[in-house]
Formats: structure tokens, C-alpha cells, sequence
């Protein structure tokens, strides 16, 4: 517990039960608030927020049932620790199917009390952050969407949606910029998981020691900095999706660990010694080829086969063309401030032709670049980079320097706000900021 972030309220008809609480929690605590009523008790929680309620059962006017009823109608995010006398037990047990966390029997020590506080805490704190993720993993589907004209990529998506039947672990394969992350949703939003968290760590974006301590999470005291217990990506993703981006990029130390997981459901915090549990059903995509990796020794052979139970193969842009012109017109489109331009056709011939090595990636930003920049409303051939159109001359544009420019395009649309900004070009808000920093973008 992280003594100075827990706000609690008490709810007791009794004065000395309800300072007798107090003072014993004002110290641990970093704000202890305490009510005479049920009424009283619930006023208080809409107008500020608390993380425990610690609710007497037997209350004047308005009893500890009652508050529980109104709260679950008013979806109140606080967790409820029920106090009650020995003769109202079976009321206790009423008061936790209602959504109660817990009940202490009268009389009790504060001893006893802080460890079930901690753990109601802990619960809220994950219930919010699987509320977050559900809440960002809907709107980036809602703005992400896969184009799919031609009939190689319509036969994939249907591949997806069937492997999405299943709890087997899928690994979705193809060069960078495919859009394997697009693969990845449509198999969780297809599954019996759709309703639950959806959790991307990508595998080669972070440093080894920050990968374990995401995923597995950490006891407090387990490293330096590490001031209070935190829950992992895997207990967020319980009973929902954990999609490994990147796994070929994942330390060896690392691999044996997530194995364990994969065939045990079972794993410990970093410094920690009790085994949690999980339901995860696992997606992972790499841009490698895995049995190179495995013959290299940078990839372990048993995890291999239990990442690739089910598989997905995306092909480059080069081998599916069909999709180039309505890719195009989705990058246009999908942006109010191009709406009034569009490309000639000689234009989308030019772009249809090229080989696109960055793929699906590559293609909006250069389509963004053009948009950028053109002069007119028409984009014709003499608008397109050089190395792109075929045309002779003496500039020639770097992919980075499109990214570079879209990037500073998008943080103007998003007022600076860089979460947005990551959000709006489907990346990691550290990924923003390590590009940030390459290109020298002050913000």
C-alpha cells in the first residue's frame, strides 16, 4: 500500500466507533473523513472522491443496505469495507452480493482493518485501469479500420475473425507496416474477450527490465523506485487480450518467464512470493522470421510452438495493390482538413506503381506529406516525391522527413496534447516521444 494515496470515509451512527477509526487511520492514511448517516455518507461521496468506504450496517434512517443500493444506481467508483455486529452477519453477507468488498466483525483492531483496505484498494485501482484500457482499446478500434479490397486481404480478415473462436494463442506474422496491431484487434473484437481488456506491450520498444516489470508487475521494495506495489499487464489483461508486439524482440530471460504463463496461467510479481492467476489470451505479431531467430539461438523453440498454436501471415502492400487507391482515399478521407482535395488519376497510378518497402506505413505518410504540401486542390504526378514518381531530379525525400513533418502536422491538430497525438497515429505515447527526440520536435 502507498500510504499517502488511499482516501477514506467512515459511516458510523456512533462517535467514538467513528473517531476511534479516525485517529487510528490518520496516519496511514493520506485523508480520513468520517459521517454521522447513510445519508450523510452518500452526499459526501458525490460531491468528493473517496477510494474506501468503511459502512456500518446498522444505521438510523438510512442502514448500510440501503447506501449500497443507492450507490450501485449511482456507479459510484468506491470500494466498501461493511462494519458490523456479531448478530448481523447474514445482513453482511446481503451487503457483499450488493457489491460490498468485505465485512469486519465488532469489534475489531486497526490492525486487522489496514490489510483488508490495502486489498480493496488494490481492487479499485485495477478495476480502473481495466475501465481505461476498455475505454482506449474501443476508441481505437472505432478509429482504426482495416481496408481490405483486395480478395488476399478479405480471405485474411475472415482467417482472423475464425481463430478468434478459440482461446489458442495466435501469432500474426508479415513486414513491418502491414498492420499487424489491426489483425490483432480484429481477433480480440471477434472473440468471446471482445467485452474485456485489450493490452498491447510491444517487446522492442522497451529495455528488458522495463518489459518484466510491465508485464509481471512488482512488490514495493522490489527495485529501486519501485515505492508501492503494482498491478502487471497481465493481471490488467485477465480474462481479456494481451497482445505481444514484437515478441521476436523479447529477451531470452524474459521468454522462459512468459512460457510459465502461457501454460500455466500462473506467475509471480517481481518480488513477490505469492503465485497469481491469470486467463490471458495471448496474440503476438514479430516482423522476424522466428526460426531464424530460433537457429541463431535468440528465440526459444518451445515458445515458438506455443505462441504459434494458430497463425496469421500478412503480405505486403506490393503483393495486394488493390487496396493502394482505397488506402489512399481512407488517409484523405479520415482527415477534415484534406476533404477538399483529392488525387488525379494519374496521380493514383503513380502511387499504385510504387513498391512501398514500409508498407501500409510508408504509404500515409507520404500520402499525408502530399496533402501537406500540395499547392492545389488536384494532386497530380509533379506533387509526388521524386524517388516515388520516377521523375529525374535533384531533391530527393527521405521517409523520415515525411514522418517527421506528419508528426509535427498531427501535434498542431491535437493542440500539442502528445497523448492525442500518439493516439491520432496509432503509436505508444513513449513512441511519440522517442521520435520527438530523434527528430529534436519541441513541443
Amino acid at each position: 500500500m502507498e500510504p499517502s494515496t488511499i482516501k477514506v470515509l467512515i459511516a458510523d451512527d456512533e462517535m467514538n466507533i467513528r473517531q476511534l477509526l479516525r485517529d487510528g487511520l490518520s496516519t496511514l492514511m493520506a485523508y480520513v473523513a468520517e459521517v454521522p448517516s447513510g445519508l450523510v455518507a452518500l452526499e459526501q461521496l458525490e460531491k468528493n472522491d473517496y477510494d474506501i468506504l468503511l459502512l456500518d450496517i446498522n444505521m438510523p434512517g438510512m442502514d448500510g443496505i440501503e447506501v449500497l443500493k443507492k450507490l450501485k444506481g449511482l456507479d459510484i467508483p468506491v470500494e466498501v469495507i461493511i462494519l458490523t455486529a456479531h448478530g448481523s452477519v447474514s445482513t453482511a453477507v446481503e451487503a457483499m452480493k450488493l457489491g460490498a468488498y468485505d465485512y469486519l466483525m465488532k469489534p475489531f483492531k486497526i490492525a486487522e482493518l489496514v490489510p483488508v483496505i490495502e486489498k480493496a484498494f488494490e481492487k479499485k485501482k485495477l478495476r480502473i485501469e481495466n475501465l481505461l484500457l476498455k475505454t482506449q482499446a474501443k476508441k481505437q478500434s472505432e478509429v482504426k479500420i482495416i481496408i481490405a479490397e483486395s480478395p488476399l486481404m478479405r480471405d485474411i480478415i475472415e482467417r482472423s475473425r475464425k481463430v478468434a473462436q478459440s482461446d489458442f494463442p495466435v501469432l500474426i506474422t508479415g513486414e513491418s507496416g502491414t498492420g499487424k496491431e489491426l489483425i490483432a484487434r480484429t481477433i480480440h473484437n471477434a472473440s468471446d474477450r471482445a467485452d474485456r481488456s485489450y493490452v498491447v506491450i510491444n517487446c522492442g520498444a522497451l529495455p528488458e527490465n522495463m518489459i518484466e516489470s510491465e508485464l509481471f508487475g512488482y512488490e514495493k521494495g522490489a527495485f529501486t523506485g519501485a515505492h508501492a506495489k503494482k498491478p502487471g499487464l497481465l493481471e490488467i489483461a485477465h480474462e481479456g487480450t494481451l497482445f505481444l508486439d514484437e515478441i521476436g524482440d523479447m529477451p531470452l530471460p524474459l521468454q522462459v518467464k512468459l512460457l510459465r504463463v502461457i501454460e500455466t496461467g500462473t506467475f509471480y510479481r517481481l518480488g513477490g512470493t505469492r503465485e497469481l492467476h491469470v486467463s490471458v489470451r495471448v496474440v503476438s505479431a514479430t516482423n522476424k522470421d522466428l526460426k531464424s531467430e530460433i537457429n541463431k539461438g535468440t528465440f526459444r523453440e518451445d515458445l515458438y510452438y506455443r505462441i504459434s498454436a494458430l497463425t496469421v501471415h500478412l503480405p505486403p502492400l506490393r503483393e495486394r495493390k488493390e487496396d493502394i487507391v482505397p488506402l489512399i482515399e481512407h488517409c484523405r478521407s479520415s482527415n477534415p482538413a484534406f476533404k477538399q482535395k483529392r488525387f488525379s488519376s494519374e496521380a493514383l497510378g503513380v502511387l499504385s506503381q510504387h513498391a512501398w518497402p514500409g508498407n501500409i506505413r510508408e504509404l500515409q505518410n507520404v500520402v499525408h506529406h502530399v496533402l501537406l504540401l500540395s499547392k492545389n486542390d488536384t494532386i497530380v504526378p509533379a506533387d509526388i516525391p521524386f524517388e516515388l514518381s520516377g521523375r529525374p531530379g535533384p531533391i530527393s525525400i527521405r521517409l523520415d522527413d515525411l514522418e517527421r513533418e506528419h508528426i509535427i502536422s498531427v501535434l498542431k491538430q491535437s493542440g500539442g496534447d502528445r497523448n492525442k497525438a500518439a493516439e491520432s497515429l496509432g503509436v505508444h505515447p513513449r513512441t511519440l516521444q522517442r521520435k520527438l527526440d530523434s527528430y529534436g520536435i519541441e513541443t
